[in-house]
This record gives C-alpha cells, structure tokens and sequence, in this order.
C-alpha cells in the first residue's frame, strides 16, 4: 500500500470509531511474541498485544490470516493475536491468554480465510495432527497431497483445550467475499489489510 494512503485510512477509522488513541500497531512475523500495549514504545516486533488500563487501542492487520480478539474477567483485560497457521501451531494463543492472566475469557475469531479455499501442503496438517490428534478434523484432503484446512477450527480446538468455552465468530471466508474482505491469497501483495481492534473504555 501506499504509505500516505495507509496514514489517511488509519485516520479515518480512529475519527469513525471515535478511538481514545492512536492503536497500538505490531510489526507481525508470525510468531508468539506479546506485548503489553500500554508499554509499548515505536513499532514493536510482536503477533499480539495486550492491555487492563483504559483507553489503550490493541490492534492486529489481517488478509487471511485469523484475528482474535480476547475480553478477560468482564473486560479487566483485552488483547487481540493475529494467527496464521504459522502463529497458531507455534502457540500465539496461548501466550496471549497467558500474558492476560485472568480467570474468565471471550474469545472472538474474525474474518478470515475459509475451509474451502485454504489449501495446505500435507507437512501442516502433519505438524497439526503432530502436535494434537483431534487437529485431524480440521482438515480434508484435497488430492495431490494438498489439504483444506479450517483455520477456525484449529483455533476453536486450542481454545477448548485452553478451557475458553465462550467462543464467537470465524464464519467469514475473506477469500471468497471480495467485496467485503481483503485477501493476499486472492490478490497477492497488492492487496490492503483490514485491522481488528479491542479496547477498554
């Protein structure tokens, strides 16, 4: 993108949702590093932030990959983790909940790439089913050794298995709906990011 325009559009959405402050945005690799938003200095390298004081902005880009959003002991604490499959075998959800450390947490999944259009080499879903053997249902096999792969359910299988039973959304697929979600797997690297934003009044 465009850098002046990305400045532009970051405006018009904090004066659009009436944001306290400027969201705290993430350099994102694909990792499990976690922030404490309100702490945060410069551009940090980090999959997910975190915060319990009011009026911070935590803040993840996607194009497919999965946002997530936590709300922890009744808005006590609030953080979002950007997750691709990458992130998400690695362990981002786990270390956001842990970095949270509350009793009690909702967990939102947003927009991101669906069932039927995420097609995985036969080394994810081995690495998956590897790590916990109820992965396996989250993938059907696609021929040729590709996979579809339900990034959804992956994370539903880990958040159960974490004890979040409070779970909403993961029901878009940003592949298929162009006109409502970007998608590097349908445009490439020209495509736009879309944020998922959390924050305490």
């Amino acid at each position: 993108d465009d850098p002046g325009h990305v400045l532009t559009n970051r405006r018009i959405i904090k004066d659009m949702l009436k944001l306290p402050a400027e969201p705290v945005w993430l350099q994102q690799v694909h990792g499990v590093e976690v922030v404490k938003a309100d702490r945060v200095q410069g551009l940090p390298i980090a999959d997910a932030s975190f915060t319990d004081q009011a009026g911070i902005v935590c803040a993840v880009l996607t194009a497919d990959c999965l946002p997530v959003l936590f709300c922890g002991d009744d808005g006590a604490a609030v953080a979002a983790a950007h997750a691709g499959w990458r992130g998400l075998r690695a362990g981002i959800i786990e270390q956001t909940l842990s970095a949270m450390r509350c009793r009690e947490v909702s967990v939102w999944l947003g927009p991101a790439i669906g069932p039927q259009n995420f097609e995985v080499g036969g080394e994810v879903r081995n690495a998956f089913v590897g790590d916990n053997p109820k992965a396996a249902q989250a993938f059907k096999d696609n021929g040729a050794g590709k996979w579809l792969a339900d990034i959804y359910r992956l994370a539903r299988l880990q958040l159960t298995g974490l004890g979040i039973e409070r779970i909403y959304g993961g029901g878009d697929c940003t592949v298929a709906d162009a006109r409502r979600f970007y998608s590097y797997r349908r445009d490439g690297a020209a495509t736009g990011r879309m944020v998922s934003l959390i924050w305490r009044d």
